[in-house]
């Protein structure tokens, strides 16, 4: 009872403290309506923009400043501090680079109808083996790890791709981190479901994770508002897969203009392994775009096995895909 008697007039308390008093009360009890109000007014915009953003498409087929399909996207993939992790960090800088201009020119001469556009595609938010202090298994980047990435692709003329393995996190947790580097409109976003270990409980490396539809979902709106609030051309969500269970429901993918999504085949080993996962994964379970993976070392791992050429690749895989990834 005795903190009901707090909210009594106090002895020597005037009237218009009292009103005064009220009057803040009343004040503080509108805000949070206030706030509700602007964040029903801002979804509200984004989408009228997402509405605006499907009828210029319809109109017109695609919308200003996309990549794809008029590109085709061949990137090199790791993290820079790294030398096991992918060809971005296992070699020199100079003579990676030097490697990564072959490739390319490789590339244009397989395919002359399409340009090809470079990019660099660096695990950003990596799963760990160790907990963490949060017990959440993944680690972000540096600040100054992220701006020499950013500077090895600018000096490439190159897109930037920041790649997520959530670990037991999730994207609503980490992918507001990269939300100020996104609004660059030459940098986008990859996710890995290998390493999304909420649904399975264990830390990452004992198991294969999973994203569902309504992840990637999340992860196609989180774009798009980026897209919308800074006026950026289109972005591109890649999703790696090379399971049927990495992706579930694959039918309630919600495409929206504002974001281009491609799903990537992701497993290495035998040529005809990969096309036939490529065939099961990519083709059977259509999305929107397609990505092809090779790799350097886990390809040509055992023989007969080899790294498939890139005439190879444009000739035995259909849809033939717009972006490709060297590991």
């Amino acid at each position: 009872m005795a903190a009901l008697a707090a909210c009594n007039t106090r002895p020597g308390q005037s009237e218009t403290a009292t009103s005064q008093s009220a009057t803040a009360a009343t004040d503080s009890a509108r805000a949070p309506a206030t706030r509700n109000d602007t964040l029903q007014l801002r979804r509200l915009a984004l989408q009228r923009d997402s509405l605006k953003a499907d009828s210029i498409v319809r109109k017109s087929g695609q919308l200003p400043g996309a990549l794809l399909p008029g590109h085709r996207i061949v990137a090199f993939y790791g993290n820079i501090r790294s030398k096991g992790m992918g060809i971005l960090g296992r070699e020199p800088k100079a003579q990676m680079m030097r490697k990564f201009d072959q490739v390319l020119k490789e590339w244009q001469a397989a395919d002359p109808s399409l340009p090809v556009m470079p990019a660099l595609h660096s695990v950003t938010i990596t799963a760990q083996s160790a907990a963490g202090g949060d017990g959440k298994y993944r680690l972000m980047n540096s600040a100054a790890t992220i701006a020499e990435t950013r500077a090895w692709a600018k000096e490439k003329n190159a897109l930037l791709f920041m790649d997520v393995q959530v670990g037991l996190s999730d994207l609503p947790h980490e992918l507001p981190k990269l939300k100020e580097y996104l609004k660059d409109p030459t940098i986008h976003l990859g996710i890995d479901p290998e390493f999304a270990m909420v649904t399975k409980k264990v830390r990452p490396g004992k198991k294969i994770g999973t994203y569902d539809a309504k992840d990637i979902n999340y992860a196609i709106g989180f774009l798009a508002n980026i897209v919308s609030e800074n006026h950026l051309p289109p972005k591109i969500l890649m999703v790696h897969r090379f399971t049927k269970g990495m992706v579930t429901n694959y039918q309630d993918i919600k495409l929206d203009p504002r974001v281009q999504v491609i799903m990537d085949m992701d497993g290495w080993g035998d040529p005809v392994l990969k096309k036939d996962s490529y065939k099961a994964y990519i083709q059977k379970q259509p999305v929107q775009y397609a990505g092809f993976k090779l790799f350097y070392e886990y390809d040509i791992k055992r023989k007969p096995y080899h790294l498939m050429t890139p005439k190879e690749v444009l000739t035995e895989l259909n849809p033939v895909p717009l972006y490709i990834q060297y590991q």
